[in-house]
């Protein structure tokens, strides 16, 4: 069976810590993830969530958390649209390249097709987008949201 996969490559003026602070701390992704809000506790096998105005709108499991170097979680949006969907992952790679970060982001275990996918292919851009910007100069860029997210939120 394929496995369609979404790759990103971005480079941030940045420290691996304040990278993976951003990525794992739900104070930062509400800032630059227009408003959703990350929990976890980080540990291999744990659950976390995105929450959005208290309400759940996607959730997984942690697979691999290797501090400041390589995060992997399953994707699990909660719309209609997507319930019948396979489970899909995201792989963040952080490499350090002098005074930034090379982030690599996978997203993979993809439906063909699917809504997710289609999804994903708009919305990963802007969150990156949002997230360099945020590390960099301190403002998250402002962007209308992807539908993905507005109706995440709206089924939650």
């Amino acid at each position: 069976m394929s496995k369609p996969e979404f790759v990103y490559v971005t480079y941030i003026e940045t420290t691996p810590e304040k990278l993976w602070e951003a990525l794992t701390v739900g104070d930062f992704t509400e800032r630059y993830w227009f408003g959703l809000r990350i929990s976890s506790d980080w540990e291999a096998g744990s659950p976390y969530i995105f929450t959005r105005h208290g309400a759940i709108s996607l959730e997984g499991n942690v697979l691999v958390s290797e501090p400041c170097t390589r995060l992997v979680y399953t994707w699990i949006p909660l719309s209609p649209e997507t319930k019948h969907e396979r489970i899909s992952r995201v792989t963040f790679d952080l490499e350090p390249r002098g005074k930034v970060i090379k982030l690599i982001v996978t997203h993979d275990h993809l439906d063909e097709g699917g809504e997710t996918r289609r999804d994903i292919s708009d919305g990963w851009p802007m969150v990156l987008a949002s997230l360099k910007s945020f590390l960099e100069t301190g403002h998250a860029l402002e962007i209308d949201p992807p539908c993905a997210v507005t109706r995440e939120a709206a089924y939650a």
